[in-house]
This record gives C-alpha cells, sequence and structure tokens, in this order.
C-alpha cells in the first residue's frame, strides 16, 4: 500500500528503570517499559476509574541509549515517538510467541524526557546547583565605557 504510515506516539511513566544491553556486534540497546493512563469519570455510580497501558519500547539509537543510560529512572516522564514492530520467538519449552513493541531505531526514533520544575530528570546542574544558564556578573566591576 502506498502512502502507509507506521507511527507511534506515547507520553507515559517508566515503570522500572531502563536496561541496557549489548549485543553481539557490540550495539548498545536500551529497553523500557512506559506506563499511560486514562481517567474518567463512571457515568452510573460517578466512580473514577483508571485504566493503565503498558507499552514495550526498544532503543537502537546509540545517542538515545545513553540518555536513557544517563539520566532515566524508574517514574521518569518522557515522550517516546517510534514506530510499532512485531516479532515472533520461541519461549524454552518451544512455543512460538509474539512481542509488539514501538522501536526507536538508529535514525528517525524520538525520546524527550519531561518533567515538572523541580524534576531532576536530566538536568545538568552547575556546581552551586543553579540550573538557570543565564551568564553571572559581576555588577560592582568598573564598566569599560
Amino acid at each position: 500500500m502506498a502512502g502507509s504510515v507506521n507511527k507511534v506516539i506515547i507520553i507515559g511513566n517508566l515503570g522500572r528503570d531502563p536496561e541496557i544491553r549489548s549485543l553481539n556486534n557490540g550495539d548498545r540497546v536500551a529497553s523500557l517499559r512506559i506506563a499511560t493512563s486514562e481517567t474518567w469519570r463512571d457515568k452510573a455510580s460517578g466512580e473514577r476509574k483508571e485504566k493503565t497501558e503498558w507499552h514495550s519500547v526498544v532503543v537502537f539509537n546509540e545517542h538515545i541509549v545513553k540518555t536513557c543510560e544517563n539520566y532515566l529512572k524508574k517514574g521518569s516522564t518522557v515522550y517516546v515517538e517510534g514506530s510499532l514492530q512485531t516479532r515472533k520467538w520461541t519461549d524454552q519449552q518451544g512455543v512460538e510467541k509474539y512481542s509488539t513493541e514501538i522501536v526507536l531505531q538508529k535514525f528517525g526514533g524520538v525520546l524527550t524526557m519531561l518533567g515538572g520544575k523541580g524534576d531532576s530528570q536530566g538536568e545538568a546542574r552547575e556546581p552551586s546547583g543553579r540550573s538557570d544558564h543565564a551568564p553571572q556578573y559581576d555588577l560592582s566591576d568598573d564598566i569599560p565605557f
């Protein structure tokens, strides 16, 4: 089919720390488990309900793998953009199984760390603890003009 699109975008929270492993060729891969949730109020009872969906994400992009390894942890909020892939594998009992995953290939995948104020996800902090990157000026210096 010409003109088809395989693109997935989710925003969710990591259910566990990223798992980093190396392939036989030396490339590194990150595996993430991300939860997305929706809430609603039941019309009949007025009770608040919630449904959580779990997504498996596999990252093959080395730069994104480094970000996952260095900055992400359980509970981190992330924006992920990739494609759906289903793979077939055989378990230890010889039963064929299928897994559908969101895949971020070496080119074309996106992972953005999200978080609220005070959330230290991926923020590079200066030794003073300041996170704003505005230059610091000593206003008591003489002005040279």
